[in-house]
């Protein structure tokens, strides 16, 4: 029985890149049944809702979607779509592997990002403080780290390394400086490090450290863990380490549903070019795949893609060639047959 998945195209070069990755997944035989949902401005468009109600339901239904890139409305009532959605379904982990595909300063990186994706700064507790007769005379951010929250995505980057044959957790903090926040989430860190010692080995790096040894050793990584503002930060560094966002895939996942989606932005300035690179979100597909147990289509379909960019012959723009969307599209499928 086919697999149903919300596939939410989104915004400027979404729907193009959208259509090539639901192409590549039909010609590799993947047994899905998309429901299209909106959301961002097109959600505006038809809705006058940047997250619609549809699209909300069909999440809650189908418990898995495929996500492209999308526009925040200016003047909403939330910072960011991505954000309300990861708070709505509790998507507390996000997941970011970065692997090199085209040969270059680095040849050997194969590690994968883990990030709590419901606390720290990034629930936005923050609020003026006024001074005299100035009412925005400071402000203040809180940074919200709970024993739950750190337990689960700890917990999660060991499990992810048991599943996935991989060796080794990094767990990144600043627990020197933060010696609360940090240092909870540092003290639970260790406490279930123990529960997989002799099966997964275990190291600790200050955050700053962890950046510089990013970008002159990355080979030495493997599954690294952190928060959710440290996190978001590494997580384009090492996509930049491996050729930047256009072959930059994520996942968030919760307990009760997973959303899978190309971490690019909407590149109005290539919208109805045909010249999008649908690596990220094909990728992603991939990474959906693995989830719905699928890991085998998925390895086709990731060695058929990584072929046709090495090959060099059908190369998008940002990627150093002349191929259109489709024409790289076509590639990937003609390997895949």
């Amino acid at each position: 029985m086919p697999t149903p998945v919300t596939l939410i195209p989104g915004d400027g070069i979404g729907p193009s890149i959208a259509d090539a990755t639901v192409r590549i997944l039909a010609a590799a035989g993947a047994d899905i049944t998309w429901d299209r949902q909106v959301a961002g401005m097109a959600g505006v468009a038809r809705w006058n809702d940047p997250i619609p109600d549809a699209t909300l339901d069909s999440i809650k239904q189908t418990r898995i979607a495929l996500k492209g890139p999308l526009e925040t409305p200016v003047g909403e009532g939330f910072r960011s779509i991505n954000v309300a959605l990861r708070k709505t379904f509790d998507l507390y982990a996000n997941v970011r592997p970065a692997r090199t595909i085209i040969p270059g300063r680095f040849d050997k990186i194969d590690l994968v990002l883990i990030r709590e994706n419901t606390e720290g700064l990034y629930i936005g507790n923050e609020h003026y403080i006024r001074i005299g007769d100035d009412p925005k005379a400071a402000a203040e951010s809180i940074a919200l780290i709970t024993r739950h929250g750190s337990e689960r995505i700890v917990r999660y980057a060991f499990e992810y390394a048991l599943a996935h044959g991989r060796q080794k957790v990094t767990l990144v903090h600043k627990a020197n400086i933060l010696k609360f926040s940090q240092g909870l989430f540092l003290d639970v860190g260790r406490l279930v490090a123990r529960e997989y010692e002799g099966r997964v080995a275990f190291e600790e790096r200050i955050i700053d450290a962890m950046a510089m040894h990013l970008v002159l050793k990355p080979e030495q990584f493997d599954v690294i863990v952190t928060t959710n503002l440290f996190g978001d930060i590494l997580s384009d560094e090492i996509s930049g380490l491996v050729g930047g966002l256009g072959l930059a895939p994520g996942a968030n996942i919760g307990t009760t549903a997973a959303i899978f989606e190309a971490v690019h932005g909407t590149a109005p300035d290539l919208t109805g070019k045909n010249v999008a690179n649908p690596g990220a979100l094909i990728l992603a597909a991939c990474m959906m795949l693995e989830h719905l147990g699928d890991r085998a289509r998925a390895e086709r379909i990731r060695a058929a893609l990584e072929g046709t960019i090495r090959d060099g012959a059908s190369r998008t723009r940002d990627l150093g060639g002349t191929a259109s969307t489709d024409e790289f599209t076509d590639a990937v499928i003609a390997r895949l047959a």
